[in-house]
C-alpha cells in the first residue's frame, strides 16, 4: 500500500520525460557548413510565431523549414536560392531584413519622416508665440496708472 504513492510519483516522472521531444540533429561535414546553416536559420523568420526566428521556434512550421533549409543546403543550393524558395513559399514576411523596394520604402522613411514633421510642428509653435507676445503693445501711461491704482485699491 506505500508503494502506490511511489509508484505514481515515478510514473508521472517517467510519462513527462518519455513526451519531451527530441531535439534535432543535421549532419554537416564542415564547421564551415554547419555555422552557415546557423546563421541562415537565425535570420529567417517563424511565419507562425510573433518575431522569433526558425532556429528558436518550436512551432512544428519551423521545423519544416529548417529541414526544408538543410536539404537544399545538402542539394548545393545558394543562400539566395533558399531564401528565395522560402520567401516565395511563405512571403516578404519571414525575412527579418526586408528590402528597400517601392512596397517598402515608406516603411523605411516613416521615422524620419515623423522626426521632421514634429520638428516642423514645434518650430511653428515656437515662432508662433514669438510672433504673439512682440505684437502685443505695451501699456499706455495712462493704462499703467490705472493698473497701479487698481492694485493699491486691492491692498487695502
Amino acid at each position: 500500500m506505500r508503494f502506490v504513492p511511489m509508484l505514481l510519483a515515478a510514473l508521472l516522472v517517467f510519462s513527462a520525460s518519455a513526451q519531451a521531444e527530441a531535439p534535432e540533429f543535421y549532419d554537416f561535414d564542415t564547421q564551415v557548413e554547419e555555422q552557415r546553416f546557423r546563421s541562415l536559420i537565425a535570420e529567417l523568420r517563424c511565419p507562425k510565431c510573433q518575431n522569433q526566428n526558425i532556429a528558436d521556434s518550436n512551432a512544428p512550421i519551423s521545423k519544416d523549414m529548417r529541414d526544408q533549409v538543410y536539404v537544399m543546403m545538402q542539394a548545393g543550393a545558394t543562400d539566395d536560392e533558399i531564401v528565395g524558395a522560402l520567401v516565395d513559399r511563405f512571403g516578404e514576411f519571414v525575412k527579418y531584413k526586408p528590402p528597400v523596394d517601392r512596397r517598402t520604402i515608406v516603411l523605411w522613411a516613416f521615422p524620419a519622416i515623423a522626426v521632421f514633421g514634429g520638428v516642423l510642428i514645434v518650430a511653428g509653435v515656437v515662432l508662433r508665440s514669438r510672433r504673439r507676445d512682440s505684437a502685443e503693445p505695451a501699456l499706455s501711461p495712462d493704462e499703467k496708472a490705472r493698473v497701479n491704482r487698481i492694485l493699491a485699491d486691492e491692498d487695502r
